[in-house]
């Protein structure tokens, strides 16, 4: 019995070891500090977790093969790429995540992505919302940030979601540059 507890015991400790080790820095500026990403999906997980009960909405995550319900999830699907998050077809990321609203995209909509060059990706995003057709509703605002040269956030949706989601995202990581931050017109 002593040998199986030590066993799980010495796998934990193994996973937890891999896992720290998978973080990476972004480089920004925050008073000197760096701020470590671990993931697209961690960027979402991060902000969703600075709203309180009483803040948050209906909101999934994912794509159609990942779907979570009421938190962010992992982009794999292609479609869902072009298709919700509006990344243009063809651009390439290295890892996506999403969170939407429930009920309708245009209520709101965000997606964090892992790129080669973030301030490229995010002159993308801003042209593709920029210049997105709209249906079942209009969105207020888009809002668009890096974290470091490899993280990109790009949302858009209601100024009630997304005022306070921006909020959420410079508390979170106060190192990350709000590129975008207007209305959609």
């Amino acid at each position: 019995m002593k040998k199986i507890l030590a066993f799980i015991l010495a796998a934990v400790m193994m996973l937890s070891f891999a896992a720290c080790g998978s973080t990476e820095p972004a480089e920004g500026e925050n008073g000197g500090e760096e701020v470590t990403v671990g993931s697209a999906l961690e960027i979402l997980e991060t902000v969703w977790g600075e709203f309180g009960e009483d803040e948050k909405f209906f909101a999934m995550g994912g794509d159609y093969d990942n779907m979570v319900d009421g938190a962010p999830g992992t982009v794999t699907n292609a479609d869902f790429l072009t298709g919700v998050l509006l990344v243009p077809a063809g651009t390439e990321t290295l890892e996506a995540a999403a969170l939407v609203h429930g009920m309708n995209l245009n209520s709101f909509t965000a997606g964090a992505f892992k790129v080669a060059d973030a301030k490229a990706f995010a002159e993308t995003m801003h042209e593709a919302i920029a210049s997105a057709q709209w249906m079942c509703g209009f969105p207020d605002k888009m809002v668009i940030a890096t974290i470091g040269n490899e993280y990109v956030v790009a949302s858009f949706g209601l100024n009630d979601a997304m005022n306070p989601f921006e909020e959420k995202l410079s508390a979170a990581y106060p190192a990350a540059e709000i590129v975008y931050s207007e209305a959609i017109a």
